[in-house]
C-alpha cells in the first residue's frame, strides 16, 4: 500500500488525468453517453412517429362517418297520402319513391325506377314517419325535406367510391339520338383521347395478366417437383405403402393439371389484350373491367360502350333535351377510374346521383343519425347512442359496486388488518388479481353470474359486475398507496387529541387520501370502459336494435360495437368503425383529464 502512494506521489502533476489514454477513456464515455441520449431520442421519436400514423389514420378514416349526404325531394302528405286520423299507417316509402320520380321523370320503366329507388336509403321511411309523428303540423302539406342517401350514394358523392376526372370537349359535339341508344361525333381528337387510355389500360391488364402467370408457373414448377418425387417414392415403395403415395400422387398430378389449365387460359387472355392494345386506332367495345366514360351533352348523360377515333356509342342513362351541336366546352367527358365490376355502385347510379346534385339536390350536413341511433345491418342507419346508453349504465353498476367495496377493503388492510401471513397472502393475492387477462373475469361472470344465479344475458347489470370484479384490485391499489401517502404525524395528532381509531381514519386520513383514491378510481373505470373480451363471454355481442332503457335492458357497448362493425364487409362501416374509435378515445381522454387535474388540483406535498 505504501508502495502505490509512492509511486502516485512520484507522478508528475496531472498525469494521472490528463494523460492520452486517460483522455480516450473519458472521450468513450462522453461517446456512449451521448449514444444513449440519441438512441433514447430516436425511441420516442419512433413511438411518437407510430402514434402519429395510428392517430391520423383513424382520425382521416373516421371523419366523413360524422356527416351524410341528404336529398331534397317533395314529400306530398296531403290527406290523401297520409291519414291524418293515423299517420302512422302511410307508406312513407311510396311518398318517397314519388318525390324521386318527381325530380327524375326519365327513369320510366321498372329497371330505370329500381336504380332510381336505390340511391336513397331503405330507412328513410322510417325517419319520415317519426318526423311526421312527431310535428304533426307538417300533416296536410307539401314540402321539400332531405332524405338520406344510400350508404354507397353517400360514399360516391363524398369521394370515397372512384376517383373521377371531368374534361370539356375540345370540339364540337354532334349527337344523334336522344334516348336508349345515341351516338356522338366530334370534331377534335377528344375521342382519340379516350380510345389512346383505353388501349393504355388494356395493356396495363396484360402486363398484370403476364405476372399472375409468372407467380403461377412458379407454383406449376413446385407441382412437378412434386410429381417427380412421388413418382419416385412410388417406385421404390412398398405393396402397403404404394396406395398411399399413389392418392398423393394423384391429387398432385390433378393440382399441376389445374394450374397449367390456368396458365393456358391466362396466356390467351393476355395475348388477345396485348393484340388490341397494339391496334391502336381500332375501335373498342369497353367492358366492365375497364375504366367507364359518361359523355354530359344537352342535359343528358350518355355511357360510353363502343369509341373509335371520331365517335362514340353508347346507352343514354339521362335523355338528351335535344339533338343540337353542342360547342367546345358546351359538353364533357368524365372518366370513372374504377371499373365497374369492382365496385358496387353502377355507372347508372353514378349518373342519377350526378343529375340530383347538378340540380342542387344533394347537401351534406351533419350526421345527427349516428348519434341518435342504435346498431342497424344498413350502414347509414347505423348510429352509436344504443352503445353510448349501454356503456353508461355498465360503468354505473361498475362504479356502484366497484369503488364502495374498493375503498372498504383498502382502509381495512391498510388501517386495521393486523400484519400476519393471512393479510400478507390476500395482498399477494390482490396484486396478482391486477395482472390476470380480462377474458378470464368474463368467463367468471358467464360461469357464476349467467348459469348460477341466472341473471339476465346481454344486460349491462352482468357486464357492470363483471367490470367490476376487473376494476376492485385496481382500485384498491390505488386507494392503499393513497392512504399509505399520508404521513403518519396526522393519525398521531388525532390519536393525541382522543379520536378513536374509526374517527382518524374516516375524519382526518380519508380526506386527505380522497383525491388519490379518485384518480385511481377514474384510471380503472377508464380501463374498464375500453374492455371488450369479458363483455363477449357474457353475450353483449348481441346485434341489439333497441336503446336500452335500464341497466336490466339488453343492450351492448362502444368497445363491442366497435369490434362488431369492424366485421361488417360494408366500406361504410370501416368509418363507423373508425368513428366510433374516435369517440371512445374522446371518452377515455377525458376520464384521464379529469384524473390528471383531480391529482394536481388536490395534491398535497407534505
Amino acid at each position: 500500500m505504501t508502495e502505490i502512494v509512492d509511486q502516485v506521489a512520484a507522478a508528475p502533476s496531472g498525469d494521472l488525468h490528463t494523460s492520452a489514454e486517460a483522455r480516450r477513456r473519458l472521450a468513450k464515455r462522453y461517446s456512449a453517453e451521448a449514444r444513449f441520449k440519441y438512441y433514447g431520442l430516436a425511441a420516442v421519436l419512433a413511438a411518437a412517429l407510430f402514434l402519429v400514423l395510428l392517430l391520423s389514420t383513424i382520425v382521416s378514416q373516421g371523419l366523413p362517418a360524422f356527416t351524410h349526404s341528404y336529398v331534397s325531394l317533395p314529400i306530398d302528405l296531403s290527406a290523401e297520402k297520409v291519414d291524418p286520423n293515423d299517420p302512422g299507417a302511410a307508406d312513407y316509402n311510396a311518398i318517397i319513391r314519388d318525390g324521386l320520380k318527381a325530380e327524375a321523370p326519365f327513369a320510366g320503366d321498372r329497371r330505370n325506377r329500381k336504380v332510381l329507388y336505390s340511391l336513397v336509403s331503405s330507412g328513410a321511411n322510417i325517419i319520415l314517419r317519426n318526423e311526421v309523428l312527431d310535428a304533426s303540423d307538417m300533416l296536410g302539406t307539401s314540402q321539400a325535406r332531405p332524405v338520406p342517401l344510400s350508404d354507397f350514394a353517400d360514399l360516391y358523392v363524398k369521394g370515397l367510391i372512384t376517383d373521377t376526372a371531368t374534361t370539356d370537349g375540345q370540339g364540337a359535339a354532334s349527337p344523334v339520338g336522344t334516348e336508349g341508344s345515341v351516338r356522338i361525333l366530334s370534331t377534335s381528337s377528344d375521342f382519340q383521347a379516350i380510345l389512346a387510355e383505353v388501349k393504355a389500360d388494356l395493356a396495363a391488364r396484360a402486363n398484370a395478366l403476364s405476372r399472375d402467370i409468372e407467380a403461377k408457373g412458379r407454383s406449376a414448377r413446385s407441382l412437378e417437383a412434386s410429381v417427380a418425387a412421388l413418382e419416385q417414392r412410388a417406385a421404390s415403395a412398398d405393396a402397403s405403402a404404394r396406395p398411399a403415395i399413389e392418392r398423393e400422387l394423384e391429387s398432385a398430378r390433378s393440382a399441376l393439371a389445374s394450374v397449367n389449365s390456368q396458365i393456358d387460359s391466362l396466356k390467351g387472355e393476355a395475348a388477345g389484350l396485348t393484340a388490341r392494345a397494339n391496334a391502336v386506332n381500332e375501335p373498342e367495345t369497353m367492358t366492365t373491367n375497364l375504366p367507364s366514360y359518361l359523355v354530359e351533352i344537352n342535359g343528358g348523360v350518355v355511357k360510353v360502350e363502343k369509341v373509335d377515333a371520331t365517335s362514340i356509342e353508347g346507352t343514354a342513362f339521362v335523355p338528351l333535351a335535344s339533338e343540337a351541336e353542342a360547342g367546345a366546352g358546351g359538353w364533357s367527358i368524365k372518366r370513372i377510374d374504377t371499373p365497374e365490376a369492382e365496385r358496387k355502385f353502377s355507372d347508372q347510379e353514378i349518373a342519377y346521383t350526378d343529375f340530383l346534385a347538378e340540380k342542387g339536390l344533394i347537401e351534406t350536413s351533419l350526421n345527427t343519425i349516428f348519434f341518435t341511433s342504435g346498431a342497424s345491418r344498413e350502414p347509414e342507419m347505423a348510429g352509436i347512442w344504443g352503445a353510448v346508453v349501454g356503456s353508461f349504465y355498465t360503468m354505473l353498476v361498475t362504479l356502484l359496486l366497484s369503488f364502495p367495496v374498493g375503498v372498504a377493503a383498502a382502509i381495512y388492510l391498510e388501517e386495521f388488518a393486523p400484519k400476519n401471513r393471512i393479510t400478507h397472502l390476500i395482498e399477494v393475492n390482490i396484486n396478482n388479481l391486477a395482472a390476470v387477462p380480462s377474458i378470464v373475469f368474463g368467463l367468471l361472470g358467464l360461469a357464476v353470474f349467467l348459469n348460477v344465479f341466472g341473471l339476465p344475458r346481454s344486460a349491462p347489470v352482468v357486464g357492470g359486475m363483471v367490470l367490476a370484479l376487473m376494476t376492485l384490485p385496481t382500485i384498491i391499489i390505488a386507494a392503499r398507496a393513497a392512504l399509505k401517502a399520508v404521513p403518519p404525524s396526522i393519525r398521531e395528532a388525532a390519536l393525541g387529541i382522543g379520536a378513536s381509531r374509526l374517527q382518524t381514519v374516516f375524519h382526518h386520513v380519508l380526506p386527505l387520501a380522497m383525491p388519490g383514491i379518485f384518480t385511481g378510481t377514474i384510471i380503472g373505470m377508464a380501463q374498464a370502459l375500453g374492455e371488450t373480451a369479458p363483455l363477449l363471454m357474457i353475450g353483449m355481442v348481441a346485434f341489439i336494435v333497441d336503446i336500452p332503457g335500464g341497466p336490466l335492458d339488453p343492450a351492448t357497448v362502444l368497445p363491442v360495437q366497435i369490434y362488431m362493425w369492424a366485421d361488417f364487409p360494408e366500406p361504410a362501416f370501416q368509418q363507423k368503425t373508425s368513428a366510433a374509435i374516435m369517440v371512445l378515445l374522446g371518452f377515455l381522454i377525458a376520464m384521464n383529464a379529469i384524473a390528471i387535474v383531480l391529482r394536481k388540483r388536490f395534491e398535497r406535498r407534505w
